[in-house]
């Protein structure tokens, strides 16, 4: 142990709150058993270690030191409730058999488990009993450590609706109860697909938001790629590392995406020197990584359409041929609306506007896309290059009747007043 100043200390703790907050809570949960008290006692144990070591020293490996300490806060806070209600009393009890079961198994090898408990915590906040929504947020609080504040700025609801959504979730765990584990090889195909909806639903809300002032928010793309990159170490199957691809693809090109002054600029006309050329080359690297498996799936495709995006030098350099292949493959696997309606862009970029109007005009039809602004405005995109203008004009303004975002709105305004002159 070596003695250092209060300040020292406190900046110490600071950095070990930053990077190992997370390892810590997710290890305590699994020995408490409970969301909440895990997440009090580790910040007891913080405030501890500031009392404490700045006299008896920093102790050679502060991890297990934290884990202990917030055990015996945890028996403590629970001891204190058994004053008052004595159902307490059973389980004071069988804390304090099983975590001194956990000394002593643990004592050596606190930090072997943290990991494993990192990914326990994941499979548990994205537990598909679990509504999609609380997934997201209890994700972004437990694992990413994301105050409710933040996330709820993030998603444009109040921290009070946010804080709701959090406290039923951790009460369908306990209640129900999900069991803290990663799940077992023969569910994990399934269970695997429940933790990468999250962590694209957290990325697109970030790349593309849904409503507000920016068209980006950075820190939850940066999220995203950081949950991506840490199922990648854990859990390296080939789904996972093509959805981190993807997200490091998209990601490349958020500097050029809009203007300084916030304009919505589109992907034909980005200034191409701006996309992060260090994120392409890792995206294709891993992309690479994930086809040679031949067990890819939907998350892989999208990222091989961005690659070849990625890689063209403009617009008119694009392979349009292989990008409409990958929808028609993306297609099989994943047949949706949103897909057909990309697919149908793309075969209008290699065989003209006309193509690409029947196929939209047809999704459309089906009507699951009828309240989504993107269908209307890629329709709107055929008229005017079509010369139909009135009917590109309708679509435009049906668009932008769709839409809350403001720089997607003024975009579309742009868009009607050009037809105007």
């Amino acid at each position: 142990m070596s003695e250092r100043s209060t300040e020292q200390i406190r900046e110490l703790l600071d950095s070990l709150y930053r990077v190992d907050s997370g390892r810590i809570l997710a290890t305590l949960i699994r020995l408490i058993g409970d969301f909440d008290l895990a997440e009090e006692a580790m910040h007891e144990a913080f405030a501890a270690a500031l009392s404490l070591w700045p006299r008896s020293g920093v102790p050679g490996n502060p991890r297990p030191w934290l884990i202990s300490t917030a055990r015996f806060k945890a028996i403590d806070t629970l001891r204190r409730r058994a004053r008052f209600d004595a159902s307490q009393d059973e389980l004071v009890r069988h804390l304090e058999a099983q975590l001194s079961s956990a000394e002593r198994s643990t004592k050596d090898s606190v930090d072997d488990g943290l990991e494993d408990d990192r990914l326990r915590l994941i499979f548990t906040c994205c537990h598909p009993s679990l509504a999609p929504e609380a997934r997201v947020a209890l994700t972004l609080r437990e694992v990413c450590g994301l105050t409710t504040e933040e996330i709820a700025k993030a998603f444009l609801i109040t921290p009070r609706t946010l804080a709701q959504r959090i406290v039923r979730a951790k009460a369908k765990i306990r209640e129900t109860p999900i069991p803290y584990e990663v799940p077992a090889p023969e569910e994990l195909p399934e269970r695997l697909g429940a933790v990468l909806q999250v962590i694209y639903l957290v990325f697109n809300e970030g790349y593309s938001a849904a409503a507000g002032a920016e068209v980006t928010r950075a820190e939850l793309t940066c999220e995203a790629i950081r949950l991506g990159r840490l199922l990648t170490e854990l859990q390296p199957e080939p789904e996972v590392i093509g959805l981190l691809s993807l997200m490091l693809l998209q990601e490349s090109r958020r500097a050029a995406r809009t203007s300084p002054t916030g304009e919505l600029i589109l992907l034909e006309n980005q200034d191409r020197s701006l996309w992060n050329r260090e994120q392409i080359a890792e995206g294709v690297e891993l992309l690479e990584n994930a086809l040679k498996s031949h067990r890819f799936g939907a998350y892989t495709l999208q990222a091989a359409i961005a690659a070849v995006h990625a890689e063209a030098k403009s617009v008119d350099a694009t392979d349009w041929r292989q990008i409409v292949a990958l929808y028609d493959r993306l297609l099989r696997i994943q047949p949706s609306p949103v897909v057909q309606l990309n697919r149908a862009v793309a075969i209008a970029m290699r065989d003209g506007p006309e193509a690409g109007l029947t196929l939209i005009d047809a999704v459309l039809e089906h009507g699951e896309l009828a309240n989504y602004y993107l269908a209307h405005s890629a329709r709107a995109d055929m008229y005017r290059r079509l010369g139909r203008i009135a009917e590109a004009r309708s679509a435009y303004e049906k668009a932008l009747a769709l839409t809350q975002q403001k720089p997607e709105r003024q975009f579309l305004q742009e868009r009607i007043r050009q037809l105007k002159n």
